[in-house]
Order: C-alpha cells, then structure tokens, then sequence
C-alpha cells in the first residue's frame, strides 16, 4: 500500500489523482491533502477517503471542518505541513503555479518522492530542484502528459544517446486562427479546449501556448538536455504524447487517448504497471494523424519560454510570474488576449537578469512580479 499526499485535490489533476487512488484502492491510500477555499469538495473528499491531514486557505475555513477527527490546517505553512506529512510515501503537486515551489522543496527534504504536475516549480527554479532531488535521493516522476511520455520512451535507454526530446502540441483552442483573429477572441472561447478538460489557468495557457513553452523549460530540467534539442510540434490529435529521437536516427513515441489519468497512475505506480479501466486507443477508428512545425512568431509565448531559458537565471522567474498575473487579468475581464503576451514581452525586456539566483532571490522576484499594478 502507497500512501498518497495531494496539493490541489479540488482541481483538475488532483480529482483525476483521486479517480486513480478510487480506482485501485488496494494499492493507494490518501493521507493528506490541500484544497483551496472548496469546502464541499474537501468535506466529500474527507469522507470518502478518511485522510489523516487537510490544509485549507485560512483558519476560518479550516474551523469549519472541525467536526471530522482529523487534522486541520490551513495557508501556506499548511501547504508544507500536507508536503512533508510523514505518512506520505509519495506527494502528487497539483496546485497552479510557483506557490508550489516551496512545498515541492519541503516534501523533497523530508524524502518524500514527488508525481509532478506543477510546472512551475521547474520553470523558475529548476535547477535548485533537481539538485535537492539528487541529494535527498528523491524521484521526480513527471504528470504532464508529454513528460510522463518523455519519460516512458527513456526508460531503459542511454542517456547518452538522446538525440532531440520532441513535445507534441495540440494547439490550444485557437490552433486555427491567424493572429489578426485572436484581437477580438472572447474568455469563453479560450475556455473551449479541443481535446483535453482541464482547469482554466492552464486552458489559457494552452491556448496562448505558454503552457508548452513551461514544458520545454520543465524538460530541460527533468531530463538534463540542452534546451536546443527540445522540439515542439503541432499535433492536433493530442494520441502522440511525446517522442525521442535517438543518435541512430530512431524515433521512439508513446501513444495514448487524451487522459490524464493515465500519466498520473504511471507516476503512482513506476515502475510497474497497473490494469486501468479506460477507453483503448484505435488508431483505425482516428484514420489518421497530423503534425504541423511550431510556427514562434504565430505563437509567441511558446518563443518567450525558449527566450527566457536561453537568458537564464531570473529571466524564467519573471516570464512566468507575469503570465500568472497576466492570465489572471485575462480571466477577470480586464485585458484582452493578446495583452497576455504583450505584458509578457514588454516585462522580459526591461528586466535587468540575476545571474544563478538563490532560492530567496527567485521567490523575492516572483512575489515582486505578480504583485504589480500592469497597464497595457
């Protein structure tokens, strides 16, 4: 029996991590878990899976579970409190963005290995986390569909023999506008994903397509590979997950239907394989598959992400905490989409770059950025 911790169980990923701990109770138990201000969900989530520890935003919510026989805690110490819970043998971190650095950190500390769908914990300080991985013998096992792809077609092979890591991209919602069409796109037509449900952060993400440039910077660091042998294509299907290329010009690839779930379980139960009871891939039925080149200037935040991690040091900070801060305008009605990635652009090149920051320099940065007043 695996004893499970979640950050971010009401979300998306985290739900999906439940459906896999329902699915195969016999191997996995939930333990702990963080919600945000979801108090009906974390009261159903209690109930069916009996955990031992809870965080939620604040006290006052947190007052509000006091009549389950459990512990309950709350804000960011609670966040650390769920991550290094003694009891967790593994913590899946699916909480939106880099407030997922510190608990990714602390559950490493305490040993506890970590089913990663929190991307920005490697965007911004990457480096910081595979080291205290290395040190704590900590496995990183990636939940991103494209990781856990990039992860399976290396399994067993040299490292050494890596050629080129090639990320699929669906495309996000407006994969078939020109860029003269995005000026008048709505917030609920960047809600409409094709092909995978997902929460709405990361939708927009998808759809502006700095959600695949946060992968690129997420597998240099999993993977240890120079970010000029990091591809991206467009593959409108979302069944080839990922690829390898290999020194003798092979090609590795691993397939499968749009679902979460599987990449999670994976993470859960590497190395082994568990049955699931899903919908099979029939290629037959889909006829045919379809890959287009990343074009950079149609998609520009997917150029700011390979930008930014060519710069180094805070470049990557400061991209990604103006894209949360930016998103969130997005989702609020205040600016339009394509003022995402000119707040983008406009912050990156008036930042004066921090060479090898420290993990007090990163998260001063990043509180710094997000915090700001934009104007388009």
């Amino acid at each position: 029996m695996k004893n499970i911790g979640i950050l971010g169980a009401s979300g998306s990923v985290g739900m999906q991590g439940l459906d896999v701990i329902r699915e195969h109770s016999d191997c996995y138990r939930l333990v702990s878990f963080s919600v945000g201000r979801s108090l009906d969900q974390a009261r159903a989530i209690i109930e069916e899976f009996q955990p031992e520890l809870v965080c939620v935003q604040n006290a006052e919510d947190a007052a509000q579970l006091a009549d389950y026989n459990i512990k309950v805690v709350s804000g960011d110490a609670g966040l650390l409190d769920v991550a290094g819970y003694e009891q967790n043998d593994m913590l899946l971190n699916a909480i939106l963005g880099s407030v997922g650095l510190k608990p990714t950190l602390h559950a490493i500390e305490q040993g506890i290995d970590i089913a990663l769908a929190n991307k920005e914990t490697l965007v911004v300080a990457g480096e910081l986390v595979m080291a205290a991985a290395r040190r704590h013998n900590v496995k990183i096992l990636p939940v991103d569909s494209e990781h856990s792809a990039i992860y399976q077609c290396l399994n067993g092979e040299d490292e050494k023999t890596i050629e080129r890591l090639i990320i699929t991209a669906s495309g996000g919602s407006f994969r078939d506008l020109s860029r003269d069409e995005l000026e008048h796109v709505t917030l609920e037509d960047a809600l409409n994903h094709p092909n995978w449900s997902m929460g709405r952060k990361i939708t927009i993400d998808s759809a502006t397509m700095m959600n695949k440039g946060l992968e690129v910077i997420e597998a240099k660091w999993l993977f240890d590979v120079p970010v000029d042998h990091i591809d991206t294509v467009l593959h409108k299907e979302s069944i080839i997950h990922s690829m390898v290329e290999f020194n003798d010009t092979s090609v590795i690839a691993q397939l499968g239907t749009p679902d979460m779930r599987m990449p999670i379980q994976y993470a859960f139960s590497y190395p082994e394989r568990l049955p699931r009871q899903a919908e099979r891939l029939d290629l037959a039925a889909i006829g045919q598959l379809n890959f287009k080149p990343m074009d950079l200037e149609r998609f520009r935040c997917l150029k700011f992400a390979y930008d930014a991690i060519h710069i180094g040091g805070t470049m990557p900070v400061v991209m990604n905490a103006v894209n949360e801060a930016a998103v969130a305008k997005f989702l609020n009605g205040e600016i339009s989409f394509l003022d995402i990635e000119r707040l983008i652009e406009r912050e990156m090149k008036a930042h004066d770059v921090i060479l090898n920051p420290d993990l007090e320099t990163i998260l001063e940065i990043d509180a710094d950025y997000k915090s700001r007043h934009y104007e388009v």
